[in-house]
């Protein structure tokens, strides 16, 4: 008997010792891992032009259906041939993605823009603010798409197209604004993808509207259809091409094992001021989306643009995940308390060569933060804004957004401990401590079985036995 315990002993220890040396610390500890799908769309074709601008809205795009787990969501534009199309040929101004549940049976008129209008037939599923904008993309970035991340950390995703939530009578669907600036032969590369007013061959801006006194550039100027001028000759022969936005979707079907998050985005052009009574909701938030940069009178990379803004927080909630949207020019965000405790800093990666994700002087990628420990926020709380770009020159048109994912709860204690396996460092110590454990179990219980059989055989019978 002896024998046979020792043998299980053994072999139940080798067991746990290849079980912890082939645990990999990843997102899918809680098992997600294995439960994620994954597939690319691509949204129907841009017609691109030298100097053109699309700010083209396109509606129930391609999408993974039924009550699902987003992950993540990653776009870059590419050709007919499907291959990345560099930022200095086709700028990407931004991109944005949300949801919306449509009646069923409503057929939509293809030059009727949803985003303009209302009506019984569609209802937008935004994201929970703060702005107080006609639509807040759920999914959105800029030139940096290619080199952000977007993974949600387990055990969280965002919910969609829940059962309770949804409309009797509608069902789910996706839209899908891109605003891209094609800068092939331009005679200002710079000045046509900030927007410039007199680079563009406008009288007006969008939709007729009257542009405010002093306004420079921004997306007033560089709407759909617009013209940047092209150098003389350059736009002789046929150079028009097709390009699409190619998106990837990372998902799982919804169970309750997964914390949703909800999607918040930040604006430092926020007009929202504390007043009494003041509770930070939605309506009074009214965002001015972009801004200027003006020059500073000293010369120098020293010259740089600071720009605050402190919100009330109308929500309880653990920040999971931040990162910032900016321009060219920009050199870093931040959030943070309002005693100055820092919560997420976001910078910047600029490229240095030609090939797509790497064009020199363009934004390629912002980093983004993922808390060792989820971030606690308070009702009621106020949290600052800090967006910084350069101002050696000046800058129109710039933007100053942070996303973060707010889950309203933490995993429950007894699954708690797989947050040890999202940090690599923690993760790798402890299954290093229990390697050791389980080879140092081994060799005792291997000690103490030749000790037992030597004890027989000299005549000795355990007194345990």
């Amino acid at each position: 008997m002896a024998r046979h315990l020792g043998t299980s002993l053994i072999s139940s220890s080798f067991a746990l010792l290849v079980i912890a040396l082939t645990i990999s610390p990843s997102h899918g500890f809680l098992g997600t891992e294995k439960k994620i799908k994954s597939a690319a769309f691509l949204s129907p074709k841009l017609e691109m032009n030298p100097g053109s601008v699309a700010n083209s809205y396109f509606y129930d795009m391609d999408f993974p259906r039924g009550h699902i787990a987003v992950k993540s969501f990653d776009a870059e534009v590419v050709d007919e041939a499907g291959n990345s199309v560099p930022l200095h040929e086709t700028y990407i101004h931004h991109w944005g993605v949300m949801p919306y549940y449509a009646r069923k049976g409503f057929k939509q008129d293809p030059d009727r823009n949803l985003v303009l209008g209302s009506g019984s037939d569609y209802v937008f599923v935004n994201n929970a603010g703060l702005c107080n904008d006609v639509v807040r993309p759920m999914f959105g970035k800029g030139s940096e798409t290619r080199k952000t991340s977007t993974y949600v950390p387990d055990p969280y995703a965002i919910e969609f197209d829940s059962p309770e939530e949804r409309p009797d009578g509608y069902e789910l669907k996706w839209l899908l604004n891109i605003h891209a600036i094609d800068t092939r032969g331009v005679v200002d590369k710079s000045g046509c993808t900030e927007c410039r007013c007199d680079l563009y061959n406008m009288t007006t801006g969008e939709y007729g509207r009257a542009l405010k006194p002093g306004y420079k550039g921004g997306l007033y100027c560089c709407y759909d259809k617009t013209q940047c001028p092209v150098k003389h000759g350059f736009d002789n022969g046929e150079k028009t091409r097709s390009l699409f936005l190619k998106y990837t979707v990372r998902w799982f079907d919804w169970d309750s094992s997964v914390i949703p998050v909800k999607v918040y985005a930040l604006d430092v052009t926020d007009t929202w001021e504390r007043k009494e009574g003041s509770t930070g909701d939605i309506p009074e938030h009214d965002c001015l989306v972009e801004y200027d940069v003006e020059p500073c009178k000293a010369s120098g990379d020293g010259c740089v643009d600071v720009k605050k803004k402190s919100l009330m927080m109308p929500f309880n909630g653990y920040i999971v995940y931040g990162g910032a949207h900016q321009h060219s020019g920009g050199v870093g965000a931040s959030l943070s308390r309002e005693g100055g405790e820092g919560i997420c800093t976001s910078r910047p990666k600029y490229g240095n060569g030609v090939e797509p994700g790497n064009e020199a002087g363009y934004i390629v990628g912002m980093t983004t933060c993922y808390p060792q420990e989820p971030v606690k926020v308070s009702y009621g709380e106020t949290l600052t804004l800090e967006f910084n770009y350069s101002n050696a020159v000046g800058h129109t048109g710039v933007m100053g957004r942070f996303y973060i994912f707010v889950a309203q709860q933490l995993p429950e204690p007894e699954i708690s401990l797989p947050a040890l396996f999202q940090a690599q460092t923690k993760s790798e110590s402890f299954l290093a401590f229990l390697a050791v454990t389980m080879v140092v179990a081994i060799v005792v219980l291997t000690a103490a079985v030749v000790y037992r059989r030597q004890n027989r055989e000299d005549g000795y019978q355990s007194l345990g036995i």
